[in-house]
């Protein structure tokens, strides 16, 4: 008996001693566990804080490369912070808004938008401020990437003829905005004085392959909308908000045909896009394109397949997009009267070879047209008396082609090329080449109905256009005189006989 029990207890300790191996063995995975947590957390880049930017120390000094748009200087890469030397220029000089307009622009470094600034988190900025000698104003600077009173507006303003020097640390990653803040502030963004300025994170953004600085800004002149001359500053449209010009780059032109912007397929390409205003709010877009990454309002969040974002007036963003197939991508401000008829608009040409897989084009085609038979007319002003001018052919040809890029571009494409069983082309076409008359009636009256050009139906609508007699005779002697047209130079005494 005394046996039986003896050896129930040592069974019983055999047992509880399994018990107690057991449970020594998941608490030690346990505790194996946690410190390999632990460790793993220790391995987690900390998150760069403006109290640790300021303890960044500075290495050496370097020359700040500054570039105008729509290039952007070197990236930072790995360097170590420095002492960064950048010496800006201030100038006030007359430049084109669009072909016969006229403007007396306030820049940064000669461009509107100003020079391109590129630094990393952690530099000492040595700031230099230069107002020449032949400005007529003082002004200052006003950096969104500053910490400081007035983002060292109160640090800098000089008046013509001198230069002032401040400093300042970059603290925060990130694209700023940086314009002039001297009253009347609005007035002098409003005449160009604002550009970018790019802090990168320590160890610098992902390379890519195409890098372009794109600003947005909007204009008040006199003269509505193409008015020749030398258009002054209208405060009481800019009190309004009622911009004549919405521009990419300070004029209508800025980016479009030989100003394009470029890049080859399979390219990702990265736009710095900023927003002078001083008033609108921009509704930043490609056509075609899907932006696979926007860092929000040029900060730290990133949204992905964005296909139009947001960029406050005095607000930026940096967008990137990979793009898959060639063509003209149209960079365009989706308040869209913006974009075609006051001149937000901008060209990404891209080559290389077609990608069935991504884009087909057109594989049917039909006539839809909901709206009637009616002819869609142009909004008419009243009628005013005309001065005809005495231009050269070169004035027409340029001043046509500065018409046909804000009326006809969109249709007609930017060669002339048309769009496929759609709208016809201008480049040698043998219905436009057969008679002139014919042509201006077709930009006076509008035109419906089918035609065929090239040996090739359409059957689309034009609508009739609200241009002048100069203005028609300009577009068409452009037209006849680009793309193998037979070179017909056509007078508003022509186009008057045709009214």
């Amino acid at each position: 008996m005394v046996y039986k029990n003896e050896q129930k207890n040592t069974v019983m300790n055999t047992k509880v001693q399994t018990l107690k191996t057991k449970l020594g063995v998941l608490l030690l995975s346990l505790g194996l566990l946690t410190i390999g947590g632990c460790q793993q957390k220790d391995k987690t880049p900390t998150k760069m804080t403006p109290e640790m930017a300021e303890q960044i120390v500075v290495k050496g000094e370097a020359e700040a490369e500054l570039t105008a748009p729509p290039l952007v200087p070197k990236p930072v890469g790995k360097r170590d912070a420095t002492k960064l030397i950048v010496n800006l220029e201030i100038l006030e000089q007359e430049g084109e808004m669009v072909d016969g307009v006229k403007y007396m622009y306030w820049t940064f470094g000669g461009t509107v938008p100003g020079s391109f600034i590129r630094t990393r988190v952690g530099d000492e900025v040595e700031f230099t401020l230069k107002n020449h000698p032949d400005n007529k104003l003082p002004h200052n600077i006003d950096l969104h990437a500053v910490t400081g009173p007035g983002g060292g507006a109160a640090s800098s303003l000089v008046a013509p003829g001198h230069e002032v020097t401040f400093s300042f640390k970059t603290l925060h990653p990130g694209l700023y905005v940086y314009h002039c803040a001297t009253a009347p502030v609005g007035m002098h963004i409003a005449n160009g004085m604002y550009g970018l300025i790019l802090v990168e994170p320590e160890g610098g953004l992902p390379p890519v392959d195409k890098e372009y600085y794109v600003m947005q800004g909007d204009f008040y002149t006199k003269g509505n909308y193409g008015e020749k001359g030398l258009q002054p500053f209208d405060m009481n449209k800019a009190l309004k908000e009622q911009p004549d010009y919405v521009v990419f780059n300070g004029h209508v032109n800025g980016l479009v045909n030989e100003n394009a912007i470029t890049a080859k397929v399979g390219e990702t390409v990265r736009l710095y896009v900023g927003n002078g205003g001083p008033n609108l709010v921009s509704s930043f877009h490609v056509i075609g394109e899907i932006f696979d990454r926007v860092h929000v309002e040029g900060a730290d969040l990133i949204n992905e397949n964005v296909q139009t974002t947001l960029i406050p007036a005095g607000g930026a963003a940096i967008v990137e997009f990979k793009v898959n197939t060639p063509g003209t991508f149209v960079l365009v401000d989706h308040s869209i009267f913006r974009a075609f008829n006051k001149g937000a608009l901008g060209m990404l040409k891209v080559e290389g070879d077609e990608n069935q897989k991504v884009f087909a084009g057109k594989i049917k085609e039909g006539i839809y047209l909901p709206e009637g038979g009616t002819i869609q007319n142009m909004p008419k002003e009243p009628a005013k008396k005309e001065v005809v001018e005495n231009k050269t052919l070169a004035q027409q040809i340029a001043d046509g082609k500065s018409v046909f890029t804000r009326t006809c571009f969109a249709c007609h494409q930017s060669e002339g090329q048309g769009i496929e069983k759609i709208f016809p082309p201008l480049a040698k076409s043998d219905y436009l080449n057969a008679d002139v008359n014919r042509a201006i009636k077709t930009v006076i009256n509008g035109l419906q109905g089918e035609i065929t050009v090239n040996k090739v139906k359409y059957n689309s609508i034009m609508t009739s256009q609200n241009l002048s007699d100069q203005e028609i005779a300009d577009v068409l002697t452009y037209v006849y005189n680009s793309w193998g047209n037979n070179k017909t130079v056509v007078s508003p005494q022509m186009v008057q006989k045709n009214r």
